[in-house]
């Protein structure tokens, strides 16, 4: 963690100095704001969070709740989610709370006596290794909470706005704030009085019924399962051996999917209800608890399950939808204008619950907007970048949609439909990547490069999330993962991987380096005069020796840059190798050298050698607006 540089801090590091807007700012929501989100869940927190970094965008969130949400509805978190949380400092106490999910156990019907369920199979839940993170199960709260202390610590001071219910909003085509929000307010002595805000940006982030998405002409389109499932957190007291590990249990009578929550007895059943009549008109949403828990039984026997508390339950339809566009420019306005409004979650999908996604790919959502919508509002990016939201994240909820109805349709299956008795846990195996949320990948863009050099860094995939990987610090010589350093700050990530000579030698990287701090064309030179030299761009490099061998002195200073009012070197963005685990071996990167750009919500976007500077100038050229002549 990086602090003092600014003089001496004797309180909590991660509380940052209130700047910009953060300073003396309102308790009242204003008249006039340049980001209004819709909805305090996952993908409205994070976006705000995000934006809460940005100290001259005045940014309010607003939610028709009263307070915080206090029983949340989605558990799951993918180990895609836990690197986002490490990138907004609050992976280790989240980790620490949550259940961890390494197994997956397999019941079915027992061979001798089909009406008794056994455990068939065990599978690891990351067998791959595919991430240094776990697969964590906790409320959703919880999530909400650590990202409401994010803003609350955030140079901007921010945080949601209770008791407002977005009522319908206009946009112009002229003024300084051209989107008009209607709200109403929903607590208080203001109770059922409407209020006006005018704002430049909106984002709807307000769920599956999303009036932000009516407001601007968007329509869910898709199927319903006609399948229902009740869905139970309760504390209980049972004899079936598996309770504290995730199962999918598959017996004559139905199917369970069972996810232990934390703190080590509650846990969550999603009870198979079976085919519901397409012309029901939600009937099945009439179960009761009783009738959930009696299903239960039913399937889990010759085990049993006495609840002795309910946290929450609900009773839902599988369905899958998706809606055509993730903001408000019209297909024949492709082109001829950027966008205002946003939708983001499940106001622009949905899909069941039982894949364990839903808040997970929301967040990445708001996690490729939020720091967009900073770049254009700051003035480091063209209004044209923000089209790029919508262009990217749609492609990735088809995709999510389509893994769901494959993975739904098999966990529904009754055990004598499968023709291979082991299909189930070798989709679960098999398809590890996609849930955990790393098949993600963003075609060619003003924002990603095309693979031209891709064979430099072969285990960086362009368009894919940097994969962290194990570095040595040469100022304190600390072992850590060069991944974790990049924090949500909104910056762009320049990874300096060097050719063979030592430090002070002649080389491709010291010509490197030389370009990127004085010429032009380096993006740095884009970064206002006032600001610290990589208040913009986090450039970093990595030797290929051992930490003992690199002289720290003849480092390039463009990797040492000066930072605060004091001026004070900041040493540590040099790393070297761990020769146990040599990144340039396990990221399969050229001994000739490389550079690998990564945006500031860590996927890769493009991968140089070391000589291609005008490429590199030319790539940040297109993606960089007018350069602010000072700060404010």
């Amino acid at each position: 963690m990086h602090f003092h540089h600014h003089g001496y801090v004797s309180g909590d590091p991660r509380v940052q100095p209130a700047a910009g807007v953060g300073i003396d700012r309102p308790d009242e929501l204003p008249d006039e704001v340049d980001v209004l989100i819709v909805g305090t869940g996952p993908a409205g927190m994070i976006t705000a969070a995000q934006l809460s970094q940005f100290p001259d965008v005045t940014t309010r969130i607003v939610e028709r709740r009263p307070g915080r949400l206090e029983i949340g509805q989605a558990d799951g978190i993918q180990a895609r989610s836990v690197e986002t949380f490490q990138a907004f400092g609050f992976a280790e106490r989240i980790i620490a709370e949550a259940y961890w999910i390494t197994e997956m156990a397999f019941w079915k019907p027992d061979p001798q006596d089909p009406s008794r369920i056994v455990r068939a199979a065990r599978a690891v839940d990351d067998e791959l290794g595919i991430s240094e993170f776990p697969h964590l199960i906790v409320n959703q709260a919880r999530v909400l909470d650590y990202f409401a202390e994010v803003m609350a610590n955030s140079p901007t001071r921010m945080k949601p706005d209770f008791g407002y219910e977005f009522r319908g909003l206009e946009v112009a085509d002229y003024g300084d704030y051209p989107v008009t929000v209607t709200l109403v307010h929903t607590a208080g002595a203001l109770e059922g009085q409407e209020r006006t805000v005018r704002a430049k940006y909106v984002v709807g982030a307000d769920g599956a019924r999303s009036k932000v998405r009516q407001s601007i002409g968007c329509m869910l389109a898709g199927d319903q399962a006609n399948h229902a499932w009740g869905v139970m957190d309760v504390l209980a007291e049972t004899d079936f051996p598996d309770i504290r590990e995730k199962c999918a249990i598959q017996a004559e009578s139905g199917s369970i999917l069972l996810i232990p929550r934390e703190g080590g007895h509650l846990f969550r059943m999603y009870v198979d209800l079976g085919e519901v009549a397409s012309d029901s008109r939600g009937t099945a949403r009439s179960t009761t608890i009783e009738q959930i828990i009696a299903k239960a039984n039913e399937i889990m026997h010759p085990y049993t399950v006495e609840v002795r508390n309910i946290a929450w339950h609900s009773v839902y339809e599988v369905g899958h939808r998706l809606t055509d566009r993730f903001d408000d420019v019209l297909p024949e306005q492709l082109g001829t204008r950027t966008p205002r409004v946003f939708i983001t979650g499940d106001a622009c999908h949905t899909h069941s619950a039982k894949a364990g996604q839903g808040m997970n790919v929301s967040m990445q959502d708001g996690f490729n907007l939020g720091w967009k919508i900073g770049h254009v509002l700051e003035g480091r990016a063209p209004e044209t970048l923000l089209s790029t939201y919508s262009a990217e994240r749609q492609v990735v909820a088809k995709n999510l949609i389509d893994f769901d109805k494959e993975w739904s349709s098999l966990m529904a299956k009754k055990p004598e439909e499968f023709e291979d008795p082991s299909e189930l846990e070798d989709f679960y195996v098999r398809t590890a990547e996609f849930p955990a949320g790393f098949m993600t990948q963003y075609a060619p863009s003003m924002l990603i490069a095309e693979p031209v050099h891709q064979d430099l860094a072969t285990g960086f995939p362009i368009g894919k999330r940097f994969k962290s990987a194990r570095v040595t610090r040469v100022c304190d010589t600390n072992p850590l993962e060069l991944g974790h350093q990049a924090t949500a700050d909104g910056r762009w990530r320049i990874y300096v991987f060097t050719d063979a000579p030592e430090a002070g030698a002649p080389s491709r990287v010291g010509d490197f380096a030389e370009w990127i701090a004085n010429a032009p064309d380096s993006p740095l030179a884009a970064t206002p005069e006032g600001l610290d030299r990589d208040a913009w761009f986090d450039v970093r490099v990595i030797y290929q020796q051992d930490y003992r061998n690199i002289d720290l002195g003849a480092v390039p200073s463009a990797f040492k840059p000066q930072v605060g009012p004091f001026r004070l070197t900041y040493l540590e963005k040099v790393y070297g190798a761990v020769p146990s685990e040599d990144i340039f071996d396990t990221r399969g990167l050229s001994r000739d050298g490389v550079v690998v750009v990564v945006r500031p919500d860590q996927y890769v976007a493009n991968v140089l050698p070391l000589t291609a500077t005008a490429e590199l100038g030319a790539f940040f050229a297109r993606i960089l607006g007018a350069r602010k002549p000072e700060t404010v």
